[in-house]
C-alpha cells in the first residue's frame, strides 16, 4: 500500500484517540476539583502540561485558570492538541483516503467534527464540560467500533490500529503521571478519603474502574499504578497497548515472534519486553514518574521508528537514487581521469 495512505490512516487514528484522551483529562481533573474554581484553581494548570503546550499557552494566555485552559484545550483552533483542532486534523486525513476507509467510517468522523464544532459555539459547555466531554468519548468508542466491524483487517486497519494503541499508552501514562506527581501534591493526603476519591476519578477517567474492582478491590495506588502501566488484559493499559501495536506491526511486516525486520519492530519488541518482565516494585523502587518518563520518550522513538520505516518511503527511494546517480558520476569522472591520464602518458 502507499505509504502516504498508510500515514493518513494512522495519523486519522491518533487524532481521535488523542481528542479523547484530551476529554479524559479535563473530565479527571473535574471530578477531582468538583468543579471548583478557587480552592483547587493550580489544579487547571497541570492539565496543559500533560501536552506538551505549556510555553504556548503561557505566551497567549498567561496565568492558567480554569476558564482559560478548558477554551484553550476544547476549542482553541491555535493548538494543535485542542479537541477540536484533533477533530478537524482526523477529518482532513480521512478525506485524503476515503477510497480506502469504509463509508460508515467517514460518516461517523464528519458527525464526530460537527458535533465538536456546534459545541464551541456554546458557552454553556465550558461551564459545564461534563456532558461535552462524554459525548466526545462515545464518538471516539463509535469510530473505533465502525473501524472494526467495517474495514478489512488488512494494512490499513492495522496501521490505524498501531496509531490509535501508541496513542493511547502515551496518554495513559500521562494521566499515572499527573496523579502520581501534580494532583495529589501533599503526602499528608495519602489513605486519606480524599485520596480514595482521586484515585476513584483516576481510573473512572481511563473507564478502569469497575474492572479494577473486579480484579484487585480495595483502591491502593501502588495497585492501580500496576493496573494501568502493566496490566496485560485492559484495553487502556500501557502493557497492553504496546503489546497489540506490535502484534499488529508485525502482521505488516510479516515477522514472526522474537525478530524484527525493521527499526520499528526491533524498538518495539525492546519497550514490550521490558514490560514483559517488569514488576510495580521495580517501578516503583526506580520512580515512577522516571519509568514513565523512560517510558514516554522510548515511545517517542518508536514513532520517530515508524514514521521512518513507512512513511517516508518514497523520500528513502529518492534519497537512494541521489546517493547511487552521484556514486555513479563520481566513478565515471575517475574512469575518465584515468584514461586521460594514460593517453597523456603515451
Amino acid at each position: 500500500m502507499l505509504s502516504r495512505v498508510a500515514e493518513s490512516v494512522y495519523w486519522m487514528s491518533r487524532y481521535v484517540e488523542r481528542a479523547e484522551n484530551v476529554a479524559r483529562f479535563i473530565d479527571v481533573n473535574y471530578n477531582i476539583t468538583l468543579g471548583e474554581t478557587d480552592a483547587f484553581g493550580n489544579q487547571w494548570a497541570p492539565l496543559v502540561y500533560t501536552t506538551g503546550d505549556q510555553e504556548d499557552f503561557e505566551e497567549r494566555f498567561g496565568e492558567a485558570t480554569r476558564e482559560k485552559v478548558l477554551k484553550f484545550l476544547l476549542f482553541d483552533e491555535q493548538n494543535p492538541n485542542s479537541i477540536i483542532s484533533c477533530a478537524s486534523y482526523a477529518r482532513e486525513n480521512a478525506r485524503t483516503i476515503r477510497e480506502i476507509i469504509p463509508s460508515v467510517v467517514w460518516e461517523q468522523l464528519n458527525k464526530f467534527f460537527m458535533m465538536v464544532r456546534s459545541a464551541a459555539g456554546f458557552t454553556t459547555t465550558l461551564d459545564q464540560p461534563q456532558e461535552f466531554c462524554e459525548r466526545v468519548r462515545l464518538a471516539s468508542h463509535m469510530l473505533v467500533g465502525a473501524t472494526d466491524a467495517t474495514m478489512s483487517h488488512a494494512e490499513a486497519w492495522h496501521f490505524s490500529r498501531i496509531g490509535r494503541l501508541l496513542e493511547r499508552a502515551d496518554k495513559t501514562s500521562r494521566i499515572v503521571d499527573v496523579q502520581y506527581y501534580i494532583l495529589l501534591p501533599d503526602a499528608r493526603d495519602i489513605g486519606s478519603t480524599l485520596d480514595v476519591v482521586r484515585w476513584s476519578a483516576l481510573l473512572k477517567s481511563a473507564s478502569a474502574l469497575v474492572m479494577y474492582r473486579r480484579y484487585h478491590g480495595k483502591i491502593e495506588p501502588e495497585r492501580v499504578a500496576d493496573f494501568l502501566i502493566l496490566d496485560r488484559e485492559f484495553p487502556r493499559a500501557m502493557h497492553f497497548c504496546v503489546g497489540r501495536a506490535l502484534e499488529s506491526l508485525r502482521c505488516v511486516t510479516g515477522s514472526s515472534p522474537g525478530t524484527f525486520s525493521n527499526l520499528s519492530e526491533q524498538r518495539m519488541g525492546r519497550l514490550c519486553s521490558s514490560m514483559d518482565y517488569t514488576t510495580i516494585e521495580d517501578i516503583i523502587q526506580h520512580g515512577l514518574h522516571q519509568y514513565i518518563d523512560d517510558f514516554q520518550q522510548q515511545l517517542n522513538v518508536v514513532g520517530e521508528a515508524v514514521r521512518e520505516d513507512f512513511f517516508t518511503f518514497e523520500q528513502k527511494i529518492s534519497h537512494q537514487a541521489e546517493a547511487e546517480f552521484q556514486n555513479q558520476s563520481q566513478t565515471q569522472t575517475f574512469e575518465q581521469g584515468q584514461t586521460q591520464t594514460q593517453t597523456q602518458g603515451n
